[in-house]
């Protein structure tokens, strides 16, 4: 039998800003899928956290005048309050932090173990760097000499002698695991983008940078003039925030991971990381899902655009249940999708103010008004479909079947009009609305893992056999 146990992980964002709409989706869907593994009786333990080294970081700190520990200390706390507004459930959740001791220790073990197998060495080199991605840069991925996920940040020229990882000895190790494994990265298309990747060819990656140059980082070991690159750094918090390498039981009883992050970290979590298991002895991941980006108005969000849109702005117009909705259910998971304020009132009004909440209001309604009791609600099974979209991971769908269930639902009232119906065939319809009552409630299970709040409401107006006392969503 295997482990009933459930391990999932986002990306670890710079705490050199606020949480983007990437990041949100990022959280709220690994969040909803731990909170239906949980429902479904499993183990679960989500990981989150905050990556802290770096340039961009020591550039932050410097600019406002302090230090890069104080500086990381006030924006971890940033950071905690926003990860609480998205409604990530704190009974499974772990914040990991690059800084905190338990981590850096294990990315020097983790370290000598590459090094002990041979894969890491020291070289003299020139490379074009992108500070906002902090990796390397060949001619072929810049734009007019820009990388294009960082437009009108310039590419620095770092000339210095740093150790590298040997990720051209792990082309035939890599490809044999992307053959050997065909739902190993989702969706289908970034695995065979990542698997063309390879076949081209790997080039070793620098991981680490002269202290005197870029002093914030993970001291090397044995090595007091260099520091560890970013990326080796943060990517080893997977299993540092398991207790690696010291608690090795609390390591095996979660390892391996199931993987999300968007498609600017393919390279990164699909192959850089896969190699660096390898390398250190270790079990690869157990999936990676690899989503689209969100783009505004047709372009890339951009402040000098004006075309941001902050997921906290709007949590604090529409509630946290909203925003969630529609990351689960009109944000494509592996395509690129478009959202606009605009686009985002239309479905908050259609769907949720005069679909959801309009529903409940009209269903408790008759209830309170017809029924003399509270309807007694007995377990509930989700349906095989259910089951299905939710363990593939397919968020569109299930919300979609989910929707489904609420537009029959009013198509049903609307056919039978049970509050008209009550006074020629009272028992009829009085059946209708427990039948109702119960379709609400299925509904509400449903929902419980991606609309933790709402699904709770309705609930209890079931139990309590009351209509709300204001809409669940007010129309806007």
């Amino acid at each position: 039998m295997g482990k009933n146990t459930f391990y999932i992980t986002t990306t670890l964002p710079y705490v050199n800003a606020d949480l983007h709409i990437g990041h949100a989706a990022e959280m709220i869907r690994a969040d909803i899928w731990a909170r239906y593994q949980k429902k479904m009786g499993k183990e679960v333990l989500l990981n989150t956290g905050t990556d802290e080294h770096g340039q961009k970081i020591l550039n932050s700190a410097r600019q406002q005048g302090c230090e890069p520990q104080v500086f990381v200390d006030k924006a971890f706390l940033r950071f905690k309050e926003q990860v609480q507004k998205m409604g990530l459930d704190e009974d499974f959740l772990k914040i990991v932090r690059t800084t905190d001791s338990q981590h850096q220790t294990a990315a020097q073990e983790f370290w000598r173990r590459c090094e002990v197998k041979g894969d890491i060495y020291k070289k003299n080199y020139t490379v074009k760097y992108c500070v906002g991605c902090e990796l390397e840069k060949t001619d072929s991925e810049l734009v007019d000499g820009e990388c294009p996920l960082h437009p009108g940040k310039p590419v620095e020229k770092i000339e210095e002698e740093n150790y590298f990882f040997r990720f051209s000895n792990y082309e035939e190790k890599l490809l044999k695991l992307y053959r050997n494994r065909s739902d190993f990265i989702k969706p289908d298309f970034r695995l065979n983008e990542i698997t063309k990747f390879v076949e081209r060819g790997l080039q070793d990656f620098s991981i680490s940078r002269l202290k005197e140059k870029m002093p914030w980082g993970v001291p090397v070991p044995n090595d007091n003039s260099q520091v560890m690159s970013v990326w080796f750094d943060a990517l080893v918090n997977y299993i540092s925030t398991l207790g690696w390498p010291d608690d090795q039981k609390n390591f095996e009883k979660w390892w391996p991971v199931i993987q999300v992050c968007g498609k600017d970290n393919l390279r990164q979590q699909t192959a850089m990381w896969q190699a660096m298991l390898m390398s250190a002895g270790l079990e690869p991941s157990k999936q990676i899902h690899v989503f689209g980006f969100i783009n505004s108005g047709g372009q890339k969000m951009s402040k000098s655009i004006g075309n941001v849109i902050s997921p906290l702005e709007i949590i604090d117009e529409y509630g946290m249940d909203t925003l969630r909705y529609y990351v689960a259910r009109h944000l494509n998971m592996y395509e690129d999708s478009d959202l606009t304020m605009e686009k985002f009132k239309e479905v908050y009004n259609g769907n949720l103010a005069n679909g959801l909440g309009n529903l409940a209001s009209r269903v408790m309604k008759m209830a309170e008004i017809h029924l003399d009791e509270p309807v007694i609600i007995k377990n509930f099974s989700f349906s095989e479909n259910a089951q299905t979209m939710m363990n593939n991971f397919e968020l569109n769908n299930f919300m979609d079947y989910v929707w489904s269930k609420i537009s029959k639902m009013d198509t049903l009232i609307q056919q039978r009009e049970p509050f008209k119906l009550i006074k020629t065939s009272p028992d009829l319809a009085i059946n209708i609305i427990k039948g109702l009552i119960l379709n609400l409630y299925e509904i509400s299970v449903l929902l419980e893992f991606v609309l933790p709040e709402t699904a709770q409401k309705i609930q209890t107006l079931i139990r309590e056999n009351k209509t709300p006392s204001e809409p669940l969503f007010i129309r806007k």
